[in-house]
């Protein structure tokens, strides 16, 4: 074993370091295996990919070898929640506990930091819709004055998607960058200096993959200065790849081009004469392609939407607005950097539409063949334009070769029925070091999993009725303290109807933010919370006030995806099964991750619900079985109402069920 394996290991052991040092903390074989299997890949430069159970404790696995081991390290997490959970509570507690003086540093991307030349543009502007947004703006301004960071983070009251916050950031395409009067005090600025200068940095994957994607956002690159990579979470990858190394345009930032270009002039006399007329027209032809494409399907592909004519015409209108705003601002560039900007991203934003429209059999760009996916998706008031590559594995592997450095790829759900075959080849790994380590709860006496009899299939009309009326007895054993989670919006509004007369409080997803409705459920004790894919991952809600997970069907991907499809189509004409290469996985992952918000510590209890009927009437439904934990799982309502009674004889009843399963 390597000096810095047996260290880590020791550091985790009975009488180590965080033993010693951190109240609470329990020694883990398990979680000893993976620092050991960390502090291998660290030391040799290798890459692994390990898939740590629910209770392994990943995160302390890998913070203690990249703390011991000196590397620079990137330690990149799935959300910036996440994030900074990482940074402010668990990487200072291991630091603290090994006694080690590393610097560290928290990296978030651009679109998080207060950009002080925008707020001063804002002042003053009739961009407020309501006086709830005025009062929110004088709060920013407030604590503008007062913070080091510029992190909006701090600031309790903004909600993440209040419209106020694309007028006080800056994106890649509006920072004027060197040229800004307000440089030098720019928190982007600093806040990349701070990681340039750290041992340890925490990132989160939009950030990882801008650098890998090279898009800077102007400001140069920070990861090839690294050592080692830990990547979290790592199983949202693929798919977050896919955005970075593609592009997209939406209605958002052509409003946001066509104000910015006018609220420039207040600076240059006699330049609202030219840019007004120019700039209204840019943001009025956004708004008549998005009332263009109304007809259109939600979600669909560029071959779709220019199927119809009048949105072809309401193209070309944007195409000629924007030519016509770029042709404005050309003589203006030069008295201001303000200008300069918006001339360009006028002119980026006006290749994007175009390589978004092209109609060719080579990628220009790349000479390349062009097997990008190019689609569009609408929003009440607004559409957005992508180019999606179907395969990313390339792009990935040529950007970890080239930095010579570690790779540690790890998530709670990687493998399907004990392989990583499928994620390794999404991530463009080949022969990766792996390991997997099941979570190390006692699921036997923790959980139970109970499969619902003679519930319809779920295509059924009269399937989401008989759901709920499987669900009643339970929740009536369980006093509610419940996540159930749906495959579709519709049927989690059916189950909200059906459910409101319950005696339990109910919280259904899109009647509030989520953490507010996670904070609502946590105080409530016996609530029940409605949710569909995004209470999957990323929740995590310890003790009783969650003792049941529901899950309504096998999480296969919405057939309207264009992207999912045409990777379906590209599978197939290599060759391949799309189901079993490519729907299969995806959906096995999906309902580990919901699974695994049921039991999240060594003292949980609870009941895992998987109502699709499919688990045990088709053969595949064998391989989701055999990848979740080794929970018992029955038929029987009375098992349910055994495992939550108090009294001992139910408890009993309880054990001996398990012995024989009755499915």
């Amino acid at each position: 074993m390597s000096p810095l394996a047996q260290a880590s290991r020791a550091a985790l052991s009975e009488g180590g370091s965080l033993a010693n040092n951190i109240p609470a903390f329990q020694p883990r074989p398990s979680q000893q295996r993976l620092a050991e299997a960390v502090a291998h890949a660290f030391e040799h430069r290798d890459v692994l990919l390990a898939e740590a159970g629910t209770g392994t404790g990943k995160t302390y696995a890998y913070l203690v070898p990249a703390l011991l081991s000196g590397l620079k390290t990137i330690v990149s997490t799935g959300t910036r929640a996440l994030q900074d959970q990482l940074y402010h509570r668990d990487l200072p507690r291991v630091r603290d506990a090994l006694g080690t003086g590393l610097k560290t540093a928290l990296l978030k991307g651009r679109a998080n930091y207060l950009c002080r030349y925008r707020l001063e543009k804002a002042k003053g502007e009739p961009r407020f819709a309501s006086r709830e947004q005025v009062a929110q703006f004088q709060r920013v301004v407030a604590w503008s004055g007062r913070t080091k960071m510029g992190d909006l983070a701090e600031i309790d009251a903004l909600p993440e998607d209040s419209p106020l916050i694309p007028l006080v950031t800056s994106t890649a395409e509006n920072c004027l960058g060197s040229e800004c009067p307000m440089w030098g005090d720019c928190f982007v600025v600093q806040a990349r200096q701070r990681a340039q200068a750290a041992d340890i940095v925490v990132v989160n994957h939009h950030l990882l993959l801008a650098d890998l994607a090279l898009k800077q956002e102007g400001f140069g690159e920070i990861l090839p200065g690294a050592q080692a990579f830990v990547v979290d979470e790592a199983h949202q990858l693929p798919e977050l790849a896919a955005q970075f190394f593609g592009e997209g345009l939406g209605a958002r930032p052509l409003v946001e081009l066509a104000r910015d270009a006018l609220a420039e002039t207040k600076e240059a006399q006699g330049s609202l004469a030219l840019l007004q007329q120019p700039a209204q027209a840019l943001e009025q032809a956004a708004r008549t392609l998005r009332a263009a494409m109304e007809t259109l399907p939600s979600r669909g592909t560029r071959q779709r939407a220019m199927h119809d004519a009048g949105v072809g015409e309401a193209f070309d209108g944007l195409a000629d607005a924007l030519a016509g705003l770029a042709a404005a601002l050309e003589p203006l560039r030069e008295s201001s950097p303000g200008f300069d900007a918006c001339h360009a991203r006028a002119q980026d934003f006006a290749a994007r539409l175009e390589r978004w429209r092209a109609v060719r059999d080579y990628d220009d760009e790349f000479a390349a063949p062009d097997d990008d996916v190019r689609w569009y998706e609408l929003s009440p008031r607004g559409f957005r334009l992508q180019r999606t590559p179907l395969d990313v594995s390339g792009p990935l592997r040529a950007h970890r070769e080239r930095s010579q450095a570690s790779w540690v790829f790890t998530s709670a759900t990687l493998a399907v029925e004990g392989r990583f075959d499928h994620v390794a080849t999404r991530l463009g790994l080949d022969q990766p070091e792996t390991l997997l380590e099941p979570s190390p709860f006692d699921w036997a006496t923790q959980a139970l999993c109970y499969l619902p009899p003679n519930l319809p299939e779920p295509m059924s009309r009269d399937y989401n009725g008989a759901l709920i009326e499987a669900l009643r007895p339970v929740l009536e054993a369980s006093s509610g303290r419940a996540f159930v989670l749906f495959a579709s919006h519709r049927a989690l509004r059916e189950a909200a109807e059906s459910l409101r007369d319950g005696p339990w409080p109910l919280f259904v997803q899109g009647e509030a933010p989520r953490h507010v409705l996670l904070q609502r459920f946590r105080e409530s004790g016996h609530g029940v919370l409605l949710g569909a894919a995004s209470f999957r991952e990323g929740v995590d809600v310890v003790g009783a006030a969650l003792s049941v997970v529901v899950i309504d069907k096998l999480p296969f991907a919405a057939p309207d995806d264009p992207v999912f499809e045409a990777r379906l189509d590209a599978i197939r004409r290599a060759g391949g099964n799309p189901f079993r290469d490519e729907q299969l996985p995806q959906a096995v992952i999906a309902l580990k991750q919901g699974a695994g918000r049921l039991i999240r510590s060594e003292s949980d209890r609870g009941v895992l619900v998987l109502c699709d009927p499919r688990l045990l009437g088709k053969s595949y439904g064998r391989i989701f079985l055999d990848s979740l934990p080794p929970l018992p799982r029955s038929r029987r309502i009375d098992d349910v109402m055994a495992f939550f009674s108090e009294a001992e004889a139910g408890a009993d009843a309880c054990e001996e069920s398990r012995e024989f399963l009755p499915l």
